[in-house]
């Protein structure tokens, strides 16, 4: 089976939200269409994470394809994760905690992670608005290693 992984990245707090909304599901559409099979990494550290995953269980609805995954990953055990695990796992498809970012201090974890993510990715769709933070890091990290990149803040 050709899996298709694709990870998101965004700043915690999002501008134009509708407009990102809109085009990350018009996005989501045309890959779950096309690819044979499509996962999809996120995070849970900020708005874009919660707007993109808002859209993607949309999405995976909208098209009933059956043809995806639907993957939160953490950069540890999180003790919102641990208090509520039964509701993380109704929603997500699957939760995993990031090997190399769970042994790390904590301060660093999130990038060791998103790092991760990207090392897996065939396409990185983020919503990066202005230049810092760890998103527009994790963003030129992955232009570096080439990875393919779909910025929904740039119309």
């Amino acid at each position: 089976m050709d899996v298709f992984t694709v990870s998101f990245f965004g700043h915690r707090e999002v501008k134009r939200a509708t407009e990102i909304e809109e085009r990350l599901e018009k996005l989501l559409h045309d890959l779950i269409i096309q690819k044979e099979y499509v996962e999809l990494l996120i995070g849970r550290d900020g708005d874009f994470d919660l707007i993109a995953s808002s859209i993607i269980k949309r999405a995976i609805k909208a098209t009933g394809y059956g043809n995806t995954c639907f993957t939160l990953v953490l950069p540890y055990v999180k003790a919102e994760y641990r208090d509520n695990e039964e509701n993380y796992l109704k929603y997500y498809d699957e939760v995993e905690i990031c090997a190399e970012s769970a042994k790390a201090h904590y301060k660093s974890a999130i990038q060791i992670r998103n790092r991760s993510m990207v090392d897996r990715s065939d396409l990185v769709v983020c919503c990066i608005q202005h230049r810092k933070g760890g998103a527009y890091q994790t963003v030129r990290y992955a232009e570096k290693q080439g990875k393919e990149i779909i910025n929904l803040a740039e119309g």
